[in-house]
């Protein structure tokens, strides 16, 4: 997808039914800019009635309506960003349901296909992207948008000759983000991809600790770590690096503005074309202006954040599974278990060597049965076909003579039971650990089965029992 694709869909799917939400923030937006605009127009008669013509009748209006000014500008400030918090959070719990509900359901190829840790960086920091660019973005573009404009009326407003100067500044830092921009969507992209290869092989120091300290590979494990983390910090530093040089450009754009002004102005009230109360007013405006036009300027380098972790993050979520039930799929009805092979064919991908080549099985009903043979002979992959973790290339595969491609998944898993050779365990209770396969479980069977697999003894002597 292009950059507007991306953009129309993380609006249609995502921010779209908070638009009350985001359209409250825009009018609290509207609020700051007025607020901001009139304390740059109040010192215009500060200046002239209170300093210059020294009126007493204004003394206390005019300061009370900048603390009024201020005031509103605060509470109009907090009010939208605490709006746009709670949308920017729904957005990311949207998000990261969808996504943690696509990779539950995606076919084991998929999965197998990608580290898990990889899928926990695009669940996280990938995410994270998106909803700074959904929040901070959208805030931004009103609330420094309206800001800007309504300081340009105020200083229109003063001069005109000074304004049209100083609007010379906003393309020029456009022109100098827009650069940064390219640098900074290069350098994000390397950020995720680093970040998604260290939180793997955490999760895979974490899964494999026993292994690390009976080899006692503890200092080659800590020189990877390292390894892991400087190329990590690299990424991040040039990532920072590009941000803050956006501050240099800003400041010495904004110094030759302000000095040119200066020199403008100066020359202005000499023949008698602007006054003091005129240029203060106009001077305030455009320094209060600096804030979002910098802003804006920066606005750029945060979206092309958000569309890197987009382009990571809604892949995942329109990933359509190849394994899924055919049209007219029918309930798998079992008798007694038995289970063909015919003539099946299957390798991990189109491109990659066979590993079960014209194999035919029958695996008889209400029996034990073991395969046996070597390391790679393909005895797991005969398992994981039966319940369609994979989609064999060429054959058929029947239990009790109805194929299983022809009865639908959920009747077909139903009936099967995995003990794998991988212990597996959820940080969850011992009860609910044993119940995984049937939520509704009643006390007893759950205690019937602790006692069938002799795991009754050691959980009798725990403290809180099952």
């Amino acid at each position: 997808m292009n950059n507007k694709e991306i953009l129309k869909r993380l609006y249609k799917s995502y921010t779209k039914k908070y638009l009350k939400n985001i359209i409250l923030a825009a009018f609290f937006s509207v609020t700051l800019a007025a607020s901001t605009s009139a304390v740059a127009y109040l010192l215009d008669p500060a200046i002239n009635e209170l300093f210059i013509n020294k009126s007493e009748t204004l003394l206390y209006v005019i300061p009370f309506l900048i603390v009024l000014a201020f005031t509103i500008k605060g509470g109009s400030l907090y009010l939208a960003k605490i709006i746009m918090i709670n949308v920017s959070e729904e957005v990311k719990k949207d998000i990261q349901i969808d996504m943690f509900a696509s990779m539950i359901s995606a076919d084991t190829q998929l999965v197998d296909g990608k580290h898990s840790g990889k899928f926990v960086g695009n669940l996280m920091n990938d995410v994270n992207m998106i909803v700074n660019l959904i929040s901070t973005a959208i805030l931004n573009l009103f609330k420094d948008s309206l800001t800007l404009i309504g300081l340009l009326s105020v200083m229109f407003y003063q001069n005109w000759k000074l304004s049209l100067i100083a609007i010379i500044m906003i393309p020029l830092a456009s022109i100098a983000t827009k650069v940064l921009g390219k640098r900074m969507t290069k350098v994000v992209g390397e950020q995720m991809q680093r970040a998604g290869v260290l939180t793997s092989y955490l999760i895979e120091i974490f899964k494999n600790h026993k292994l690390i300290k009976i080899f006692q590979k503890e200092s080659y494990e800590r020189k990877r770590a390292n390894d892991f983390i400087n190329t990590l910090k690299e990424s991040s530093r040039k990532i920072a690096i590009v941000f803050v040089r956006a501050s240099p450009i800003m400041e010495t754009i904004t110094g030759i503005m302000i000095g040119f002004i200066i020199f403008v102005s100066a020359k202005l009230i000499m023949k008698d074309e602007l006054q003091v109360g005129n240029f203060f007013s106009f001077l305030a405006a455009m320094m209060l202006a600096y804030q979002p036009v910098r802003s804006l300027a920066t606005l750029n380098l945060a979206v092309q954040q958000g569309l890197a972790g987009a382009r990571n993050v809604l892949p995942i979520i329109d990933d359509t599974n190849l394994i899924k039930d055919e049209l007219g799929s029918s309930e798998l009805n079992i008798k007694n278990g038995k289970i063909n092979f015919i003539n099946v064919q299957f390798g991990y991908s189109s491109d990659d060597r066979k590993i079960l080549d014209n194999i035919n099985l029958e695996i008889p009903g209400e029996k034990m049965t073991a395969l046996v043979g070597h390391s790679g002979a393909g005895k797991s992959t005969i398992l994981n076909l039966i319940p369609r973790f994979y989609n064999i290339n060429k054959g058929e595969i029947k239990i009790d003579d109805q194929s299983i491609y022809k009865s639908t998944i959920h009747s077909l898993r139903k009936s099967i039971s995995l003990v794998s050779q991988d212990t597996t365990l959820f940080d969850d209770t011992i009860k609910n650990n044993i119940a995984y396969a049937n939520l509704d479980a009643t006390q007893d069977q759950i205690e019937e089965a602790a006692k069938l697999s002799f795991a009754d003894e050691f959980i009798k002597k725990l403290p809180k029992k099952i």
